[in-house]
């Protein structure tokens, strides 16, 4: 499996600003792999999927785009990628297909969009002016833009911010398609249940440096707590938990006997949440 991006030792400053806002970070990003960037606000995320895109240029280190110098690349670049920003951008007088049509132009390649309102539930709308749409209705229309090249990776920013978990799942589920095609995606979110569900990898950048990165079950398991917390209830009183260590569980008499015995209600895992994780890694809450 190739590489889609490596970057390596990358800074950024910007030019009315003192401090580098991207301070020498380093990542691959291999090809079919959905990454998370996170981080709290002001991290240096947004800045890093800008220069990904080549909004922004002006940096310091090296960028390998299929191997090839990102700098190198032209026009031809945004053929090959799809972006969808956190606050999405449209013509507001014109009616959701006039707008997908425009944008649709601008492209060499295009694909079916009109699937893609049937599958977001967007295909009653389809002649509404874009600006009636509820916010919940423009994010829908936002990814419908970014898939509109067919690109081979795609870049999303708050992708379900402001949806009702139906049409959350929904764009979830055409994500995670979108990945079976071999294709890669990029996810800035403060929604930890969307990262968990969806990414491969994460990425935890904070002060512009990145202070973790690996898979969201080898987070879990490094910071979680190897053990097992049991609730039950025993004659009738009050519900008591009982905690155990993993090591060598099967082989822990007060735990098989309670099992055995015992009324249990709920038995849980020492295991954490990415919410947990971005709190302490970076030392911030998830707004």
């Amino acid at each position: 499996m190739g590489k889609v991006f490596e970057v390596k030792n990358l800074s950024f400053q910007y030019p009315k600003s003192k401090d580098l806002v991207i301070k020498n970070i380093s990542f691959d990003v291999e090809e079919g792999k959905i990454v998370g960037l996170l981080g709290p606000s002001g991290a240096g995320k947004s800045t890093t999927q800008k220069i990904l895109t080549k909004l922004l240029s002006d940096y310091q280190g090296e960028i390998l785009y299929f191997g090839k110098d990102l700098k190198t690349y032209k026009k031809d670049f945004y053929e090959e990628i799809g972006v969808g920003f956190e606050m999405p951008v449209h013509f507001n007088k014109l009616t959701a297909l006039e707008n997908m049509k425009y944008f649709a132009q601008l492209y060499k390649k295009n694909i079916n969009y009109m699937e893609l309102f049937e599958k977001v539930n967007l295909s009653d709308a389809i002649n509404q002016s874009v600006g009636e749409f509820s916010k919940g209705m423009k994010v829908r229309l936002n990814f419908i833009r970014a898939l509109l090249n067919d690109p081979k990776v795609l870049f999303l920013d708050e992708p379900t911010n402001g949806l009702d978990p139906t049409n959350a799942r929904i764009i979830k589920d055409l994500i995670l398609e979108f990945k079976k095609q071999n294709k890669t995606v990029f996810i800035t979110t403060h929604l930890m249940g969307d990262v968990e569900q969806l990414c491969d990898e994460v990425i935890f950048i904070t002060k512009g440096e990145i202070v973790e990165a690996s898979t969201p079950r080898e987070l879990k398991l490094k910071y979680g707590k190897k053990e097992v917390k049991i609730e039950y209830k025993e004659n009738g009183s009050d519900l008591t938990e009982k905690n155990f260590a993993l090591e060598k569980l099967g082989e822990n008499k007060e735990f098989l006997e309670l099992i055995k015995n015992k009324n249990i209600e709920t038995i849980h895992s020492g295991e954490t949440s990415l919410e947990n994780i971005f709190i302490k890694v970076t030392g911030e809450e998830v707004l």
